[in-house]
């Protein structure tokens, strides 16, 4: 049986995130988000429920246990940033969330860019439910108000596989996204998101996968300069961008096509982790926001 159609027939899907969600359940909704994200296939080299991608070390159920560790941090996250809590409270529970994940994970890195990234959406999430910002602003402006200086200004993880790949390549890295409020998820993740779900209503999976192209095709995700250098990232932009250009989930057979994409990455071993925690960022951030098209 093919992976594709042992997807199809065994695959069950989660729920959608709730549209909104009260202050209390700002980290169930983000742990939502994350699963969701796992359980969207195809994804270039990335894990998911249905392989390992381009991992050995780790496949679905170390990122579902890892999911479980960290969830209460994301709600203190929030309840932190509902008190008005400085970026050295937040970066403290940040800490705490990552020894966690790595306590149910024999140390095995599954979500520390989930954990920096989704955990300041939360943040902001419960600043706004708060009332430590005005509630109309969107979540990665409150990023950047509250907490942009500070994390420019902060320490950076010498030993980590994005900390290298910025030193080498002189990216950005997660850091520089989160200071200027996240707009690889607003200007890519959410426009791709709402465009494939009105285009394929009803298929919240193929409305992912679609947003998870569009990521990999526009983000410089240090992820892909770690395990591939330049070569590597233009690889991975070059062939998702052809998805796209050549109808995305919109066209018929996508998943055939999606799945030789993947399979492509997992030759060359490519993983766009960055592009995975922006994937579920973005719907997160849909889920709180709903903004117009």
């Amino acid at each position: 049986m093919s992976a594709v159609l042992a997807h199809e027939t065994a695959l069950t899907y989660p729920r959608q995130a709730q549209t909104s969600c009260a202050p209390a359940a700002i980290g169930d909704s983000a742990v939502s988000c994350l699963l969701m994200e796992l359980e969207t296939w195809p994804k270039p080299g990335l894990v998911s429920h249905v392989d390992n991608g381009s991992h050995d070390d780790m496949d679905a159920d170390t990122f579902r246990r890892s999911a479980a560790a960290i969830k209460p941090y994301f709600q203190d996250l929030a309840d932190a940033a509902a008190d008005g809590c400085g970026m050295g409270r937040l970066r403290a529970i940040g800490m705490e969330a990552e020894t966690a994940m790595l306590a149910a994970t024999s140390g095995v890195n599954t979500h520390r860019g989930a954990i920096f990234g989704l955990g300041l959406l939360c943040a902001a999430a419960g600043a706004r439910a708060g009332g430590v910002i005005g509630s109309e602003l969107p979540l990665g402006d409150v990023v950047s108000r509250l907490w942009g200086r500070s994390i420019t200004d902060g320490p950076v993880l010498l030993h980590s596989h994005g900390s290298a790949a910025l030193r080498h390549f002189r990216a950005g890295g997660a850091r520089a996204e989160a200071a200027q409020g996240f707009p690889s998820v607003y200007q890519l993740g959410l426009p791709a998101f709402r465009r494939a779900s009105r285009a394929v209503p009803g298929d919240e999976e193929a409305a992912r996968v679609e947003t998870c192209f569009a990521l990999i095709a526009g983000v410089e995700d240090t992820n892909l300069l770690h395990r591939g250098g330049l070569d590597g990232l233009r690889f991975a932009r070059r062939s998702t961008r052809h998805f796209l250009d050549t109808g995305g989930v919109r066209r018929a057979g996508w998943r055939e096509r999606a799945c030789s994409v993947h399979e492509q990455f997992v030759a060359r071993r490519l993983s766009p982790g960055g592009s995975a925690d922006l994937l579920a960022m973005t719907l997160f951030v849909d889920a709180h926001e709903r903004l117009g098209p």
